[in-house]
């Protein structure tokens, strides 16, 4: 999966605030202090939705919502009680969590457990009780993009369109949330600097790491390997190789979604061969690729108009702290110092 560079374009919610509201908005981005249960519903115009306040208090929530486009992030800490009431559009779903609380209820689901997650299909009705006290956070997709990116990873678990509201269990959701947490923190740092982000490639991280979460396979079904002849391994991976460099040369990052509906075969199927292969993950192999590709552009750049930050994020790097610690490991050096060795 991959990491990328980002900038939200103009926000389409304009829905204006109550009185005494405070909210801070930069492109796409909107962190409000809500005293209206109605305009908590009004936030959030892609879905055709009611808000009720079900408990006391001047402050229903706050809300930090990233509008991408064909993409939402949304995080809402509730203060009082809400009750939320309405039905999904065409060709759109959602991913969602929320901190575990005996009291919260999704449609017909409870928060049964600290790594539930939720998934609300196109065309669907939900009626949702949050306490106070709770936080929640969802990110919506296309359908279509969403279901046929996880039905190319997991065949098994996504042949099938999902018609209802739905739970599962993900031992992945600690990625999710502290991914969340990035993005929004990222839309921040850039708000505050001045600076804009890729719409795009915002788009593309979001998705990948849902998916990531949605498809995961059960760790103890993980250790049932199939058989994976070494010959077929290696044509696989030397097809995804080849199909990353082509990529790459062209300063696209694919993801493994695109890998695998390349080559026509499943993530695990994929991620078996590449243990064969280079006893790593085809996310693995990917990162290094563009670390590999990161080092020869700065070998490469004049220090006086090249950034590290600007190469890094050029290459799907986001999370720059981790980019220069991995970097470091695989090449003994910083970053910083690759491009300043010509000097």
């Amino acid at each position: 999966m991959t990491e990328t560079q980002e900038e939200p374009t103009v926000s389409k919610c304009d829905a204006s605030l109550a009185a005494g509201e405070v909210a801070t908005s930069f492109s796409g981005l909107r962190s409000t202090i809500i005293e209206s249960a109605a305009t908590q519903a009004a936030m959030q115009p892609w879905v055709a939705m009611e808000c009720y306040q079900l408990s006391r208090g001047k402050q229903v929530s706050q809300m930090d919502s990233l509008d991408l486009g064909r993409v939402q992030v949304v995080r809402e800490q509730q203060f009082a009680a809400i009750q939320k009431l309405g039905i999904t559009p065409e060709d759109f779903c959602t991913i969602s969590y929320c901190t575990q609380d005996p009291a919260f209820r999704f449609s017909d689901h409870s928060a049964s457990g600290v790594n539930s997650v939720f998934f609300i299909p196109e065309r669907t009705e939900f009626d949702i009780y949050v306490p106070p006290g709770m936080q929640t956070a969802y990110v919506s997709f296309s359908q279509s993009e969403f279901v046929g990116a996880a039905r190319a990873l997991n065949p098994r678990a996504w042949e099938q369109p999902k018609r209802q509201v739905s739970q599962f269990q993900s031992r992945q959701l600690v990625e999710l949330k502290g991914a969340l947490e990035r993005w929004i923190g990222v839309a921040e740092a850039a708000s505050r600097r001045g600076q804009g982000l890729d719409p795009a490639s915002m788009r593309d991280i979001v998705l990948q790491t849902a998916l990531r979460i949605a498809t995961a396979t059960p760790e103890d079904d993980a250790r049932r390997r199939p058989p994976l002849a070494r010959s077929r391994a290696m044509r696989v991976c030397r097809l995804a190789r080849e199909f990353v460099e082509g990529h790459l040369a062209n300063h696209e990052v694919p993801s493994i979604v695109d890998i695998c509906v390349s080559l026509a075969v499943s993530e695990r199927a994929l991620h078996y061969a590449f243990q064969d292969y280079v006893g790593m993950s085809p996310q693995a192999y990917l990162r290094r690729c563009r670390l590999n590709l990161v080092r020869t552009t700065l070998l490469a750049g004049n220090p006086q108009d090249t950034t590290v930050t600007e190469v890094a994020m050029r290459f799907g790097f986001l999370h720059l702290s981790r980019f220069a610690g991995d970097y470091k490991q695989i090449f003994e050096e910083a970053p910083s110092a690759t491009l300043t060795r010509r000097m």
